[in-house]
């Protein structure tokens, strides 16, 4: 894929946003769809798929696909238009607003803090799309505090995959824990209560009677 964006770049000019260049993996775009991207970026707003096939050495049914896939995922749009004749053409808003929104939030920067820079870091390796979009998911109704203290208690448990963590968020969740705070308070409690257990358990007659 790589040699397919230096062939782009070799053939004309072409203009590659940098948020769009270093974030596009965090918005589960995959590398044949930025290829496409890129392309429609840098072309006239009118939708000719046979002509993007051409240009960009795809089969029509492969381009469709990854047309269709970024249309699912919100990043671009088909619009007709009716002037004297009917027009399908190139609608980029939504994407232009991703990224806006990435910018707005500093996300387009190399902060060490970053929710995915930290499951790298403890994972030792780069996240896959689908792991960017089930975090991604995650933050969409947790807060990155709980997901962060997940993955801090998987790694503490030598477990580095997001179903065990999704696991640890989900029974948090539901026993109310929302903070640092409310672990060590969860953590305190399992250890009282397994205390007592052994407590009780302990066979005090045979003790008495030894």
């Amino acid at each position: 894929m790589l040699g397919k964006i230096v062939e782009l770049i070799k053939s004309e000019p072409f203009y590659i946003p940098n948020v769009l260049f270093k974030n596009y993996r965090k918005l589960n775009i995959s590398d044949s769809e930025i290829i496409i991207l890129i392309y429609l970026l840098n072309s006239d707003i009118s939708f000719n798929p046979k002509q993007i096939s051409k240009d960009l050495g795809f089969q029509l049914n492969e381009t469709m696909e990854l047309i269709n896939s970024l249309v699912e995922k919100g990043l671009l749009k088909i619009d007709i238009v009716n002037k004297k004749v009917r027009e399908e053409i190139i609608n980029l808003d939504e994407l232009y607003k991703k990224l806006s929104f990435l910018i707005v939030n500093g996300e387009d920067q190399e902060v060490k803090n970053n929710i995915y820079d930290k499951f790298e870091k403890e994972f030792g390796r780069t996240l896959s799309p689908m792991e960017y979009e089930t975090i991604k998911n995650w933050q969409d109704q947790y807060s990155d505090e709980l997901i962060i203290l997940a993955l801090k208690e998987a790694v503490f448990n030598g477990v580095n995959n997001l179903r065990y963590i999704d696991k640890i968020i989900h029974d948090w969740y539901k026993k109310g824990i929302k903070n640092e705070q409310d672990v060590i308070n969860e953590k305190k409690n399992y250890k009282n209560k397994k205390s007592n257990k052994k407590l009780f358990d302990y066979d005090w007659l045979n003790e008495r009677d030894s």
